[in-house]
């Protein structure tokens, strides 16, 4: 495995690379989450190169980007033991040369939800992958679904922009309470890390109550706030929202492939999570009884 810093090195080490080249961009100190896509992208490509970069551009203002939790030489070793050809890790003066002055805002989809609450969070992200998309040329690229909003931000980009990638969005990791893998958990104190999984609980007892026939949005959105609410260590509820899973709209009747989602502040520590309704409720008509 071998692990290059530089933006040149990179270009002409992955444009060597077999492929199809698979791409799993992270930000480090990696998880199961992080594994489930390279295990992914080792079994269905010839190669795999991942990305470890901490973007400072997607922090806003009020977030402490020091504080962002890391450990290169674990996260190295767990990519070797999983077969990673190569592993980019700049230093931010290599994607953000003092010079640069160019960024990629994607539009209405990066403007709601974590949007509204993360101003310039999105024109982070959507420049860094395209700047590593151009870097490294991959064939697919690998996203976690709990990130459902980076992901439809991503795809968008790559559409409009017609860019010759395919994005491939893997089912999130939980922890055995239900809760999302994510490397943010590691800064929950013991009694924090007890009460987050109320944020998987929220949003499956929306997707029960729907399965039961409930389909109006604001009364499924009223449940997960009355269970956030009961929670004593959820410090702020940024949102709850049911919406379109690709344009992030949202909906008032809730219907099959709806993205529910939150973003809560539990202690010091934000955490967002999502689930697609899937199934057909009580409330709906199943497509072979329309007509009879």
């Amino acid at each position: 495995m071998r692990v290059i810093e530089t933006v040149s090195q990179a270009v002409s080490a992955c444009a060597n690379l077999p492929r199809p080249l698979g791409l799993v961009p992270t930000m480090g100190f990696l998880h199961p989450g992080h594994i489930s896509l390279v295990n992914r992208a080792r079994k269905e490509n010839a190669s795999v190169v991942v990305t470890i970069f901490v973007n400072p551009t997607q922090f806003g203002p009020s977030e402490d980007l020091s504080a962002y939790p890391s450990d290169m030489a674990r996260d190295l070793a767990i990519l070797e033991s999983k077969n990673v050809d190569l592993v980019f890790a700049p230093p931010a003066s290599e994607l953000y040369p003092p010079a640069m002055d160019t960024w990629v805002e994607v539009g209405a989809v990066s403007r709601r939800l974590e949007g509204v609450h993360r101003p310039g969070h999105f024109r982070g992200v959507a420049t860094v992958v395209a700047k590593l998309f151009n870097i490294t040329s991959p064939t697919h690229s690998y996203f976690g679904q709990k990130d459902g909003q980076q992901a439809a931000v991503v795809k968008a980009m790559v559409r409009d922009l017609n860019m010759p990638v395919h994005i491939v969005v893997s089912p999130t990791v939980r922890e055995s309470d239900g809760l999302a893998c994510s490397s943010r958990n590691s800064r929950l104190n013991p009694a924090e890390r007890r009460a987050s999984p109320v944020v998987y609980r929220t949003l499956r007892a929306a997707e029960k109550l729907w399965l039961a026939g409930e389909t109006r949005a604001d009364v499924l959105k009223q449940r997960m706030r009355t269970i956030l609410n009961a929670e004593p260590l959820v410090q702020k509820i940024d949102y709850v929202s049911i919406a379109v899973g690709e344009t992030m709209k949202e909906l008032d009747i809730a219907t099959s492939g709806a993205m529910l989602s939150t973003a809560v502040h539990i202690g010091n520590v934000r955490l967002i999570d999502n689930l697609i309704l899937n199934g057909v409720c009580q409330g709906q008509r199943s497509p072979r009884s329309r007509g009879h």
